[in-house]
């Protein structure tokens, strides 16, 4: 499912125009984007939650040279999905 599709599915979850949908799928990414630019932990209970991590500083290798290169520590945006989430993509037998 991509973006438009996801956007559709919403609206009609809704029960609204799919440019209200736009609208509030944008403003829930720009406000998840925005709080992990601040450093802070998004929780959606029973879906899941974003964070930034913190990418320890490592050596890698360049495939074509296999010249050793030096890979500086780095922020990565990531997300722990919830018990309900999971439950429902995997439920127990």
């Amino acid at each position: 499912m991509n973006k438009t599709e996801f956007i559709a599915a919403v609206a009609q979850e809704a029960g609204i125009p799919k440019s209200e949908a736009q609208k509030v799928v944008k403003a829930v990414l720009d406000v998840v984007t925005e709080a992990l630019k601040k450093g802070d932990k998004v929780v959606l209970t029973g879906f899941g939650s974003f964070e930034v991590r913190q990418a320890k500083a490592r050596t890698g290798v360049n495939p074509r040279t296999k010249e050793k290169v030096q890979i500086p520590a780095t922020k990565r945006p990531a997300f722990s999905a919830g018990a309900e989430l999971k439950k429902a993509v995997a439920p127990k037998k």
